[in-house]
């Protein structure tokens, strides 16, 4: 029996199915935790061989006692991971130095860490990038953006998601900036990178240990992370039906190009929404970054709506057999709408819930540490159209503001760039949705779910 350690398995929540799984394919489940175990759901609890409590997960000596007590009682450690960004560094380490071969080590870490190497191995795959800049001083600033103009983005060179990540479109913020990085965050390294007017598109695969793919998907967001985080805004993405072409082409060969095996990725992409002389042209693939996990918060349980599937399962297919038998089936559309509390929203929770019943996956508050990228209630569901989907947007966020037609207008503009063979669709007059307001709902439980054995759920 293989022995497999799981980092911080309880958060994101829905990361115990990866746990369940593993255990499924009878692997030996170990779980390094901060939280309490009378704490952990029951599902996470039911996933493990055995849990072992830490004061913190930032204590390095801690957790390297508890992989150390695991190794000593059921032998050697097969593999380690966490599949979450922000323990990628700690999980290299505690592979290294308990000799774990199965993943990336402490050597391998700048390349798929630090956004400034990361684009030498996307040049190597043949893919363009954006110019960028190590941030220095005001001279040394400047010089750059004089090749590039204005706005720039500046963000921690290995940072995770959209933290810290700022859009500067004037000296005056570029002196405000430098001023907050020299009180707050001297030591830290930043990038700058010139301007790309793009939406977001992702690669997200699991790879085998011979570096090829076993199962491929992608989402789509139009609104950027860093706009959502900064602009404290509603969070929109989803899943696209069917994978584009160059999408998946760039994906597959940044995964080579990066070396990547036995693991779950998420690769970013731009997609140019109009010219730019230095990458190309309205909508050439441009690289973003690597994320060496799989997507985030509730992605993952998305895919599996939109593919008609469970990627917990595959997974651990992948490290337990080295392939799967799990089936993919029909293929949808599935968005995800992040509603931003303090709004005013034309149609309620249970309006909204009356039309969409029957296509309504997951409904849900979203965690407090999801929050600031995803929103804080949310809702997903599938469609077989985009013209489906484009419509439970505008119910969704409707707002009764003195600008709710600008926003609305903004909205149909940001979704119309949809993929990249589709014309863009001009906004439709009528966004209100069918049903009227009424106290005749369906019940709204806080997860409406399909059944987790099979299909699993930002």
């Amino acid at each position: 029996m293989q022995n497999f350690i799981f980092i911080s398995p309880n958060f994101p929540t829905n990361y115990w199915q990866f746990c369940r799984e593993l255990k499924n394919d009878g692997m030996n489940v170990l779980g390094i935790g901060d939280q309490p175990y009378d704490e952990l759901k029951p599902e996470l609890k039911d996933s493990l061989n055995e849990y072992y409590k830490v004061g913190s997960l930032e204590n390095y000596d801690e957790v390297y006692r508890a992989v150390a007590f695991f190794a000593f009682k059921y032998g050697r450690i097969d593999w380690l991971e966490s599949n979450n960004e922000y323990w990628l560094e700690r999980d290299a380490a505690l592979r290294t130095d308990f000799h774990i071969t199965s993943g990336f080590q402490t050597e391998d870490m700048p390349r798929i860490k630090y956004k400034s190497k990361m684009k030498e191995y996307y040049k190597k795959a043949g893919i363009a990038v954006a110019r960028y800049h190590m941030v220095d001083d005001f001279d040394g600033c400047k010089a750059f953006i004089k090749q590039v103009g204005y706005p720039v983005v500046v963000k921690p060179d290995n940072g995770v998601g959209a933290s810290d990540t700022h859009r500067l479109a004037s000296d005056e913020e570029l002196k405000a900036f430098l001023d907050c990085k020299a009180a707050n965050h001297p030591d830290v390294s930043y990038i700058m990178e010139e301007f790309v007017h793009a939406e977001v598109n992702s690669y997200d695969a699991i790879i085998d240990a011979s570096g090829n793919p076993i199962f491929e998907a992608g989402n789509v967001s139009p609104v950027s992370i860093m706009d959502i985080v900064n602009n404290d805004d509603n969070s929109i993405y989803y899943i696209i039906k069917d994978l584009p072409e160059d999408t998946r082409a760039a994906g597959r060969a940044a995964v080579k190009s990066f070396g990547v095996k036995s693991r779950f990725v998420h690769f970013e992409f731009f997609r140019m929404t109009e010219n730019q002389a230095s990458m190309g042209k309205k909508g050439q693939i441009v690289a973003l970054e690597v994320n060496m996990r799989p997507c985030g918060g509730f992605t993952p349980d998305m895919i599996n709506f939109a593919r008609s599937t469970n990627v917990y399962k595959i997974w651990a297919d992948m490290i337990a057999f080295g392939g799967t038998d799990m089936p993919v089936g029909e293929h949808y559309y599935c968005p995800f709408a992040g509603r931003r509390d303090g709004k005013n929203f034309v149609y309620s929770h249970e309006q909204i819930m009356q039309k969409y019943q029957k296509n309504m996956k997951m409904v849900d508050r979203i965690p407090d540490a999801l929050s600031g990228a995803m929103g804080n209630q949310m809702y997903v569901a599938t469609f077989a159209t985009r013209e489906e989907m484009e419509q439970f947007y505008a119910d969704v966020l409707a707002v009764t503001d003195g600008d709710a037609a600008a926003a609305q207008a903004e909205l149909s503009q940001v979704l119309a760039l949809g993929e990249p063979t589709t014309k863009a669709l001009t906004p439709k007059p009528d966004l209100s949705p069918v049903v009227k307001p009424t106290t005749a709902v369906t019940k709204t439980p806080t997860r409406a779910v399909t059944k987790t054995g099979r299909r699993s759920r930002k």
